[in-house]
């Protein structure tokens, strides 16, 4: 009988701390720069919770280190659902494999919430080479081994080895130069230094309009509404360069499951309103909100995936 009463005082006791949490500010860290895109998606979160759930979610910009400063505070603070992580592909699943002594481990320390949105790349190349198909670009790079330049936003990044991927599979030899952020390649591209990039389709979007570069593919099992007439990987015979940069929502492993269950589903929620859809649509994601469990079997693909890539490149941490 005792433990009968012991036991139902645990289930009510759970119940309980999920019906009132939160009861106290929510830090939401985001380990980018303010104005950045997983910024902007930290911050309509936050907003979406906290009319939800009564209490302030303030997002805290903690960036460095390829995103790792703030992934790993997140990481190693107390798992009581008041300091909470919104990151992308580097810090959650990538960078453990670019990095040497990373002092957290995302797959034991970070406890997945949901995922939140996600978006294509593109691969855009400069019209002087000619080539204004997937096909043509593939043949000409081959013709011209270690020729041709491509720019990334830094080594480690998903427009890097997204590049990384293609020329393993594709048997392509070309050379890399990294910047820092997409505006002053894009800069690089247009003045002719540089011949091919994968790009966040917002920041190429403008150049493709008026012709200034020639979008070739995207990196998506479909066509983008973005940019309907560019075909997707999986149309020109490669499915597996499905490649999408995305964003997800975790807390510190240990946090109880009864505050993860409620994020998730205020998250899952507030994320698939119309009014946040058509939000980030402008910013080229897709809302892709779900269980934890499903953030953690995607976060377990894209480990292994990546890591394959990193390294047969060699890629490393800048």
């Amino acid at each position: 009988m005792r433990l009968i009463l012991l036991f139902t005082l645990g289930v009510l006791t759970g119940s309980l701390g999920a019906q009132t949490y939160p009861t106290k500010p929510v830090r939401v860290i985001v380990p980018y720069p303010a104005g950045s895109t997983p910024d902007i998606i930290g911050r309509t979160l936050a907003e979406r919770l906290q009319k939800a759930l009564g209490q302030p979610f303030v997002v805290e910009n903690r960036s460095g280190a390829g995103g790792n400063i703030g992934a790993e505070a997140v990481a190693k603070a107390p798992a009581d659902g008041y300091t909470l992580l919104v990151a992308g592909n580097g810090p959650v699943v990538i960078n453990k494999h670019l990095y040497k002594g990373l002092g957290y481990d995302p797959e034991r320390e970070l406890a997945p919430i949901s995922l939140l949105a996600s978006a294509p790349q593109m691969l855009v190349v400069r019209p002087e080479l000619g080539t204004v198909d997937f096909k043509a670009f593939m043949e000409y790079a081959r013709r011209q081994p270690g020729k041709l330049s491509y720019a990334s936003v830094g080594g480690g990044s998903a427009s890097h080895l997204t590049m990384e991927l293609l020329k393993r599979d594709a048997g392509l030899a070309l050379v890399h130069v990294p910047y820092r952020g997409f505006p002053p390649a894009v800069t690089d591209m247009l003045a002719g230094n540089i011949d091919a990039m994968f790009a966040i389709i917002p920041a190429v979007l403008p150049q493709i309009k008026a012709g200034k570069v020639t979008p070739l593919a995207v990196t998506a099992l479909q066509r983008t509404s973005m940019a309907p007439e560019v075909p997707s990987i999986a149309e020109l015979g490669m499915p597996q360069l499905e490649s999408l940069a995305w964003n997800g929502f975790l807390a510190p492993a240990g946090t109880p499951a009864s505050v993860i269950s409620r994020l998730s589903g205020e998250t899952t929620r507030g994320m698939r309103t119309v009014e946040t859809r058509e939000a980030l649509g402008k910013l080229g994601f897709d809302v892709v909100a779900g269980t934890p469990e499903e953030f953690a079997r995607w976060m377990r693909v894209e480990s292994q995936k990546w890591a394959l890539v990193i390294r047969a490149s060699g890629a490393t941490a800048d």
